[in-house]
């Protein structure tokens, strides 16, 4: 609307042709449009506040408002475990800062594998296996990493103890996040968190969420670069397979098929010694049987996976230190060519590492096969599963029954189609992360 229509029009009791009455006007009608401007783009509110980017946002897991501060932080425990524990662990102790209005700091991981040793934990900082700037620009708005450095003023700390023991509700350790978000608790610039791992805390957060987090996990290039390794060797096996049955079968086109990059299948081979003895007591807690799985069953189940296309190069992950059964080559369908880090000759590559980066190549690995099996009660196998979920979620996938899909992963633990391994896919709309962490018999695609 012209303002000079408007002319003999009273405002506050003066007439709008007065250059006063003007400027209120242009500056009630700048109101009006900021208003009705945020309400259609609610990431505009982001302000400064005293030093705080105060961003305004609807949270995925509840209806507060929430903002990132930068000069408030949360320090946690070492976070321990193996590194899918360790991720899980790390993704919580992020919403948890999230939840208290507060900058995580870097916290230590571990890059040795004792569950009960605790004082032979090698703790390794966070920036030496995933990257630190990425994380924190990929997860910009959401959760904030911030290192030791950024430290004004490290007298001015809280120790927050973690209750535990079965009294200690997740009602009651709601109430105590609440607590400390409160403003009360601004004038400490860090609270540390005493007590247990991370993994071990209340879960107040549904999977996508966690999922979030988990998008912003990007490995170290030293460790991206090993994967590739693997990942070209394997490649690399399968072509030199599929040019021989190829020429076998037409001579003059071989050599245009062996150029193609080749598929490969992944299985998580959980049959080490400690996930034996893990799992077979977790079926009798539980009176759950579809947790542990031969090396039989699995071959079998891997064999059975309907339109398999074959040959097929096989990569068997598995924790060779922990495992008794050396003859996990053998046995496997005809067209099914396993190769473990041996067989392919890239034992090398992992030795150079302790436990963490190893597990973090193979998780790689896994993660890039074309089709991956695993089992539904390995956080190794879950996260796989999840982010190759999220994978098909962005290409607008939201079901694998039936169809053929690019990410496909299975579970053999869980008997599917044909007495294969059930096709699987995580849910999403999950109100926790608990069929993650701990394992579940109910899975679908």
């Amino acid at each position: 609307m012209d303002l000079s229509s408007c002319k003999h029009l009273r405002f506050f009791g003066c007439h709008l042709n007065s250059m006063a009455c003007k400027c209120v006007a242009l500056f009630v009608i700048a109101l009006v449009f900021r208003a009705a401007l945020l309400s259609t783009f609610p990431g505009l509110g982001e302000v400064v506040q005293n030093g705080i980017v105060v961003t305004h946002k609807s949270s995925l897991s509840s209806n507060l408002e929430l903002w990132t501060r930068k000069d408030k932080y949360l320090e946690v425990p070492q976070i321990v475990w193996g590194l899918n524990n360790q991720k899980i662990a790390f993704a919580r102790a992020c919403l948890t800062a999230r939840m208290m209005n507060r900058t995580l700091l870097m916290p230590s991981l571990s890059a040795s594998l004792f569950y009960k040793e605790i004082d032979l934990l090698q703790p390794i900082s966070f920036d030496k296996v995933f990257q630190f700037e990425r994380f924190n620009s990929l997860c910009d708005g959401f959760v904030r990493l911030g290192r030791y450095s950024d430290l004004l003023n490290r007298t001015q700390l809280f120790e927050l103890q973690k209750g535990s023991g079965r009294k200690w509700t997740i009602e009651r350790d709601l109430d105590q996040l609440r607590e400390f978000s409160g403003e009360q608790y601004d004038a400490y610039e860090v609270i540390r968190i005493v007590g247990k791992n991370p993994f071990l805390w209340h879960d107040h957060w549904p999977v996508k969420d966690y999922a979030k987090v988990f998008d912003c996990l990007v490995l170290v290039e030293e460790i991206l670069k090993e994967a590739d390794k693997v990942v070209s060797k394997i490649r690399e096996m399968g072509r030199k397979v599929r040019s021989k049955a190829e020429f076998s079968q037409d001579p003059s086109n071989s050599k245009s098929l062996s150029l193609l990059p080749m598929p490969y299948l992944a299985v998580h081979l959980r049959i080490e010694k400690d996930w034996m003895i893990h799992c077979k007591k977790l079926e009798q807690r539980s009176n759950i049987s579809q947790i542990c799985s031969s090396k039989e069953e699995i071959m079998e189940r891997v064999g059975n996976i309907v339109g398999l296309k074959t040959p097929m190069i096989v990569y068997l992950a598995v924790a060779d230190s922990l495992l008794e059964d050396n003859s996990i080559l053998n046995g496997w369908k005809e067209g099914l060519l396993p190769f473990e880090k041996k067989k392919l000759g890239v034992m090398g590559i992992y030795k150079n590492y302790p436990y963490i980066f190893q597990s973090a190549i193979d998780y790689e690995v896994c993660l890039r096969a074309n089709i991956f099996v695993g089992n539904s009660f390995s956080t190794f196998s879950s996260l796989i599963a999840l982010e190759r979920t999220m994978k098909m979620n962005t290409m607008d996938i939201t079901t694998s029954c039936g169809i053929d899909v690019t990410w496909p992963s299975y579970a053999y633990n869980i008997l599917g189609e044909s007495n294969g391994p059930q096709r699987w896919m995580t849910n999403m709309s999950d109100s926790s992360l608990c069929a993650i962490s701990y394992g579940t018999q109910n899975i679908s695609c």
